[in-house]
């Protein structure tokens, strides 16, 4: 099935499905040009597009994104959790660790950085629901900023990874988002509908991508300006742009585990250490106790908040944090799911939901705390001057707060460093999918698309950064998530149809064997369809099964 995308060479590039690289390259293209040339009507046109979805849509989204992590816990606890994402005699391709590293760097890349010590802060002296700098406006913070970046946002990650990895490494279909549909449309996946769900991914992945490193970028001018002196302006940040993407060019020309693995390893590694020393000079035992209470708090106000929508007191905060975000983390999940997808064979549905969910959310929490939750307990105790920084610009919350810390000129250095490494780790990874995406899910694209989609990534942000910085980047990733929001109801559907009919579900409803491993070992090669293309699944007759061998 796998070789049923048209494949075919389109000038320089050897290895592409012509209409979704051409159609993608085309429109993404034309974006730039447009938005060169035009740069206040693209401002205009894109701010405009992102009320008119915010406004309108913001329910639609709130609805998604509840039901799809209610759909991932029960994928993990329910009758599908031990089915392998391959063969169910499959040990997992890459260790805990490097696949804990490699997830985590791709599904936040310089987010982290960006919003860690001012989006608490921000909730801090201007929440939407108490009173302004108080002790409950702290716990509140906390509370938003775990919701925004928590089990909601790696649940869309994980409906779009498993179903790619399923339908991959299961089904041998391409890894690409069309695989999901099958036991919807059938080999039609291989036609117009098919290519349409490409594009869109490809969409949805280079603005969500470009949103992140237009933030990285405007973090490091500012922090190079914080250190050294230099001008903090476009121009500063489309050169920046310029540095960073050739390092992230290197990066994916290198490959997978030659380049992207060890960045990744690098970069948490660079984290972890961090985050500790942040943890041991700072406020050591309020760190750890609010971490603890500020768990508790999400997970009580967990279902409140999550369907909280400003019905009746009618403010425009919702569109402004939360519907941003659940666009911005649905734009995002064509990028990261396909790349969780492509480093995740092996892993049970079990383990593979549990730990996309789990592992990345206790790092993430932790590092919320520590900082965001830092700066607040320092407000609460003072007037240290994090609120007027981040007022004055998001970016230079964390370089405010390290002020306070032994050895900030050095804190801040290590900052940037850390900054451009979630750059090129969110570039090339980015690129490497797009490229899977264009070339037909080829797990292993040729690398002069790899160079053309990381310089293209570049490209997008200078022009978005030019067009209206951080208010522009916000509307490209809210404008391109919507349409992709669509595909993820469909993916659903497909996977749970799918899953219906495993050979292991299969086999435990008719008891044709005694284990999974009898199952691999004596299901029939015409069984490979598995009877997706049926309206109902078809079961051997009891006369057909296979005899368990004498004890």
């Amino acid at each position: 099935m796998a070789d049923q995308v048209r494949i075919a060479r389109m000038g320089i590039f050897p290895k592409v499905s012509p209409p979704v690289f051409g159609i993608s390259a085309a429109l993404i293209l034309g974006f730039i040009l447009f938005g060169s040339l035009f740069t206040e009507t693209a401002k205009t046109l894109f701010t405009g597009a992102q009320d008119v979805i915010t406004v309108h849509f913001g329910w639609f989204f709130i609805i998604l994104v509840n039901a799809i992590l209610v759909l991932c816990l029960y994928l993990a606890f329910g009758r599908y959790g031990d089915i392998r994402l391959g063969k169910q005699t499959e040990e997992p391709e890459y260790k805990l660790v490097s696949w804990s590293a490699m997830l985590f760097s791709a599904g936040i890349g310089i987010g982290l950085l960006y919003w860690g010590t001012a989006e608490p802060l921000f909730h801090f002296f201007s929440p939407p629901l108490t009173a302004a700098e108080s002790q409950r406006a702290a716990s509140e913070a906390m509370v938003f900023a775990f919701l925004h970046w928590g089990f909601h946002g790696w649940a869309v990650y994980i409906l779009v990874a498993l179903s790619l990895a399923y339908f991959h490494f299961r089904r041998g279909l391409p890894l690409a988002p069309r695989s999901g549909l099958f036991p919807l449309i059938g080999n039609r996946i291989y036609g117009p509908i098919g290519h349409t769900v490409d594009i869109l991914a490809v969409f949805g992945t280079m603005f969500g991508i470009v949103t992140s490193l237009g933030l990285g970028v405007m973090q490091i001018s500012g922090g190079l300006n914080h250190v050294f002196g230099t001008p903090d302006t476009t121009w500063m940040q489309v050169t920046i742009i310029a540095f960073i993407t050739a390092l992230a060019t290197v990066s994916v020309f290198l490959g997978l585990d030659k380049g992207i693995k060890r960045i990744s390893n690098f970069n948490i590694i660079l984290s972890m250490v961090m985050l500790a020393f942040v943890i041991a000079v700072g406020p050591t035992l309020f760190i750890f106790d609010s971490y603890v209470e500020n768990i508790g708090n999400y997970l009580h106000a967990l279902v409140e908040r999550s369907f909280w929508n400003e019905a009746y007191s009618g403010g425009d905060w919702q569109g402004t944090w939360t519907i941003f975000y659940w666009a911005w983390w649905v734009s995002w999940s064509p990028f990261v799911g396909i790349f969780i997808a492509r480093i995740s064979r092996g892993r049970t549905i079990r383990e593979f939901v549990l730990g996309v969910l789990l592992i990345p959310c206790a790092i993430l929490f932790l590092w919320f705390t520590a900082f965001g939750g830092t700066a607040i307990h320092m407000e609460l105790n003072g007037n240290p001057g994090l609120i007027e920084a981040t007022q004055e610009d998001y970016g230079n919350a964390v370089f405010k707060l390290i002020e306070f810390f032994p050895m900030s000129n050095v804190l801040a250095v290590v900052i940037m460093v850390m900054i451009v490494v979630w750059f090129v780790t969110s570039s090339d990874s980015g690129s490497f999918v797009i490229d899977m995406l264009t070339a037909g899910g080829d797990r292993d694209p040729p690398k002069i698309q790899r160079i053309f989609w990381a310089t293209t990534e570049g490209a997008v942000a200078a022009v978005l950064l030019v067009a209206g910085g951080l208010n522009a980047l916000q509307a490209a990733a809210v404008v391109a998530g919507f349409p992709f929001a669509f595909v993820l109801i469909a993916l659903a559907w497909g996977l749970m149809r799918a899953l219906g009919r495993d050979k292991l579900i299969l086999y435990r409803q008719e008891q044709l064997y005694r284990s999974a491993e009898e199952v691999e070992v004596n299901t029939p090669s015409a069984i490979k369809h598995w009877e997706d293309t049926a309206p109902e699944p078809r079961t051997a007759p009891r006369g057909d099964a296979v005899p368990a061998p004498a004890e």
